[in-house]
């Protein structure tokens, strides 16, 4: 499926909703936030970036700023949004395991610690880094450290680690980076009533598709539609990753579930069965009940460890499986088929079968003849019958 083209028998079925237009995405901490360095180290390829979030797409480097009232011990930078980008720096992620020998990401402006603090009753400091969950008012606790000892908590424990470059440095290292990854980070200087915080956006660059399954559109609660995207190598998409996927050219006539729990599609060109006339943008249908209400999914995804390559044939959907086994890989998803289309500029005007029982090609260069649609994307022939022999398969090897 192609940002803004149907899978084969789908219509544009959108007929609600309202125009966010041109609003830009919600940024954390804003202008001159103070930001402690989040150093991660994965499976996934990429580089740092840092993004000047009031002029989104503008990426300049960083660079110490000047204090801010109210901060006594934490040294400060200018940025609060880290951006790791599938380029360069040769590192890779994958959902269920942290790199062998993973590398780290170099970061120009670690937190640090002005000087050491102390309580008032003669107690040592605590740092403690904790992520905040994405449409829930709570906060994941990752890592506290009183400068000597350091210990994880839940799943982001056992991968986070402090840096501990200098005996002021408080930046942390997240090994082994996951899509689940990305979000807010607060990191907290606990020292008696002293207390100070700062925060931090990790943000993975990617591919959103919107997905349903071969029932057809509409088939998925909240909790359904993040399922599925999961088992597609991916996660549901954020808010500020379907703007992002939209002002690359993303035009989707079908609402779809999003992490934080709202129901949106976008739209480049406005149309009367796509919301009717208006402004382009971000549409929106508002509050929804997330076990009760049905939609389709938008799914995140970014670059994978692995490769993807073509088998031709006229297989079935069990003779594509064994195809993929002799060759020592399995079967794509539809995640990697969007991941290798985007990051490894995958070209292949031949329809294969993947894990989800879809038969779909990637075109980087459109031409007449494969697919006739004028821009570049993931076509779809829809989910024919897995006992029809008529397609080759995409194979996944890692």
């Amino acid at each position: 499926m192609g940002w803004g083209q149907k899978r084969k028998g789908q219509t544009d079925g959108q007929t609600g909703g309202w125009t966010e237009g041109v609003q830009f995405p919600e940024a954390a901490g804003g202008p001159g936030s103070l930001v402690p360095a989040l150093r991660a180290s994965s499976h996934r390829q990429c580089t740092p970036r840092l993004l000047r979030t009031e002029r989104p797409n503008v990426f300049i480097p960083t660079s110490p700023s000047a204090p801010s009232p109210g901060q006594e011990h934490l040294e400060e930078t200018r940025h609060p949004t880290l951006h790791i980008p599938p380029d360069g720096a040769g590192l890779t992620r994958h959902h269920a395991r942290p790199a062998q020998s993973p590398n780290t990401l170099p970061f120009p402006s670690p937190l640090a610690l002005r000087h050491l603090p102390q309580s008032p009753g003669g107690h040592s400091y605590k740092v403690r880094w904790s992520k905040v969950e994405p449409g829930e008012l709570r906060e994941t606790l990752i890592l506290i450290t009183n400068g000597l000892q350091a210990r994880g908590y839940g799943p982001l424990g056992g991968r986070a680690r402090m840096r501990r470059g200098h005996r002021l440095d408080a930046s942390l290292v997240i090994e082994g980076v996951r899509l689940e990854d990305e979000g807010r980070y607060r990191c907290e200087l606990i020292n008696g009533i002293e207390d100070e915080s700062v925060a931090l956006t990790l943000r993975l660059e990617g591919v959103v598709f919107p997905y349903q399954p071969s029932r057809g559109r509409y088939q998925f609660n909240y909790y359904e539609a993040k399922q599925a995207c999961e088992e597609q190598d991916g996660r549901l998409a954020t808010y500020a990753q379907l703007y992002q996927a939209w002002t690359e050219g993303l035009d989707w006539c079908n609402a779809g579930w999003l992490l934080e729990g709202s129901v949106r599609y976008p739209v480049l060109t406005a149309r009367a069965p796509c919301g009717g006339p208006g402004r382009p943008g971000i549409r929106s249908y508002g509050p929804r009940d997330r076990k009760r209400d049905r939609y389709d999914a938008f799914c995140f995804t970014s670059m994978t460890a692995g490769h993807v390559f073509f088998v031709p044939g006229r297989l079935t959907l069990s003779e594509a499986h064994a195809a993929c086994r002799r060759r020592g890989a399995t079967v794509a998803k539809v995640g990697h088929l969007y991941a290798a289309w985007k990051f490894s500029g995958l070209d292949q005007c031949d329809g294969g079968w993947l894990a989800d029982g879809s038969v779909r090609f990637p075109i980087t260069s459109p031409r007449p003849r494969c697919g006739g649609l004028p821009d570049p994307g993931v076509r779809s022939f829809g989910f024919p019958r897995a006992q029809q022999a008529a397609f080759g398969t995409y194979c996944y090897s890692e």
